[in-house]
């Protein structure tokens, strides 16, 4: 929790104000709602957690706030295995799993209550609603997410008071004071950590509708870039990313990561995010963003496009390239296929490309095995996307790397090549030029769809697309 001000305006608080502010509000408790939409999917995926760990209590937490400067924090963002299994949003929370004799769980949550009228807390503590906004009752949070909800204020004591008779899993490295609270071995904890995201790897029908919103909604945040490039030219990067920014903020939560505006030689910075370069005509944009839903899901797209409108012939010889090398990995999507292969599929082509150009040495299946085309490439094809960005992260390997495409799971492939400024092996007309292409692809039955498909892939397309919008 971010510090409180040592030099205030206020010294104290009279009694006459303390009995002023506490009078007068009306009750604002709300006996309308209805249960989240999330709040069946959520009962399944607890379901199955549950049904992984038998006779042990787990815990997950939803996380703090964390200070920014001073008594100023971050804007929040719950725990990804959290909201998953729960469908809440809210601070300071956690879910617990309680086994039953029968080898099931009995799920609770704790949640921060509204604050009592009754003392002075409400309007000048740190979690003060009238400072930090309206929270849900108890009462409210359990018609919402469907779970028996309980105050967070006990729940340190809680769990402290019973971990010695329980063998007890908590989600490290999000809420501090509940970690202190329990007794617990670290790996056994790692192995939670990897459940949940093990159970996030297949979406399910719910997932993939908010998944299509995030994109849906990208496409149009890309559309808004396009039609105010001219501005950008007069501005810097930073234009594009605040014209991405409002169109994240307008029909989602806010973006997905923070957004990539690499224009000129920064496009061969894989994570550039300072963004606050010049947009010249003549060079290239590398635009990686995505908006993230108001349920927290995701996209994650990438286009390069030609500031002046039409890429120059060596541009487009780069683009051509990351765009086939696209469609070989595209093709190798499709379920009961390595996890890998779209992988393997996109980078040989490159390699193939590298050693065509005389930048690595071949023959092409030997530069591969040896990896000399990632000098050039620099990172793997593609990653699995939903709650967050870089999805299920902490999956087992066998689930996940090294495993096989199913239904449901959905994916990025985005293949790129990043021409050094600085690299002597290479022509100096090639130096400063950096490719990606990302598309955001659900498995389906019967092969694959590409959610983001509304956004123009070849160069043709690309140019033609400028065209029609560029501003």
């Amino acid at each position: 929790m971010a510090k409180g001000r040592k030099n205030g305006l206020y010294s104290g608080i009279s009694e006459e104000l303390s009995a002023l502010m506490r009078t007068g509000w009306a009750d604002t408790e709300r006996h309308d709602l209805l249960p989240g939409e999330q709040a069946p999917h959520a009962a399944r995926r607890r379901a199955a957690l549950s049904a992984r760990f038998p006779g042990e209590r787990l815990v997950i937490p939803s996380g703090n706030l964390k200070a920014r400067s001073n008594d100023d924090s971050y804007p929040f963002r719950p725990y990804t295995g959290y909201v998953h299994m729960t469908g809440d949003q809210a601070r300071d929370c956690a879910l617990v799993l309680e086994p039953r004799a029968d080898g099931g769980h009995d799920a609770y949550c704790y949640q921060l209550p509204r604050d009592s009228r009754d003392d002075d807390e409400f309007w000048t503590g740190n979690t003060a609603e009238l400072w930090m906004g309206r929270r849900r009752s108890l009462a409210e949070s359990e018609q919402v997410l469907g779970l028996p909800c309980r105050d967070v204020r006990t729940a340190a004591g809680d769990l402290a008071a019973a971990s010695g008779t329980t063998p007890t899993r908590i989600v490290r490295g999000v809420d501090p004071a509940l970690e202190a609270a329990v007794t617990t071995e670290e790996e056994r904890d790692d192995e939670l950590e990897e459940a949940l995201s093990d159970l996030r790897l297949v979406k399910d029908d719910w997932e993939i509708t908010e998944l299509r919103k995030a994109v849906d909604s990208t496409v149009r945040g890309f559309t808004d870039v396009i039609a105010e490039l001219s501005r950008a030219i007069a501005s810097s990067e930073r234009w594009i990313e605040g014209t991405f920014f409002r169109r994240a903020r307008l029909e989602g939560n806010s973006v997905g990561y923070g957004s990539i505006c690499a224009a000129g030689e920064h496009a061969t910075i894989m994570h550039w995010t300072d963004n606050d370069g010049p947009v010249r005509p003549g060079d290239l944009l590398l635009l990686d963003a995505g908006v993230e839903t108001r349920t927290l899901y995701t996209a994650d797209v990438t286009r390069t496009l030609p500031i002046s409108g039409t890429f120059t012939p060596l541009q487009r010889e780069v683009y051509d390239a990351v765009y086939e090398s696209q469609e070989a990995g595209m093709a190798a999507v499709r379920p009961g296929a390595a996890y890998r292969d779209f992988h393997e599929a996109s980078q040989r082509h490159l390699a193939a490309r590298l050693v065509e150009w005389g930048f690595i040495e071949g023959p092409a299946d030997r530069a591969y095995e040896l990896g000399l085309q990632r000098r050039f490439t620099m990172a793997g094809t593609g990653h699995m996307l939903g709650l967050d960005v870089h999805d299920c992260a902490r999956a087992r390997n066998e689930e996940y790397v090294d495993g096989f495409l199913e239904p449901g799971m959905v994916l990025t492939v985005e293949p790129g090549l990043y021409f050094q400024p600085d690299d002597l092996t290479v022509p100096e007309e090639w130096r400063g030029i950096g490719v990606r292409i990302e598309d955001d692809l659900l498995v389906t039955e019967d092969g694959h769809e590409n959610l983001s498909a509304g956004l123009p892939r070849s160069a043709e397309d690309v140019e033609a697309w400028m065209a029609r919008f560029a501003g």
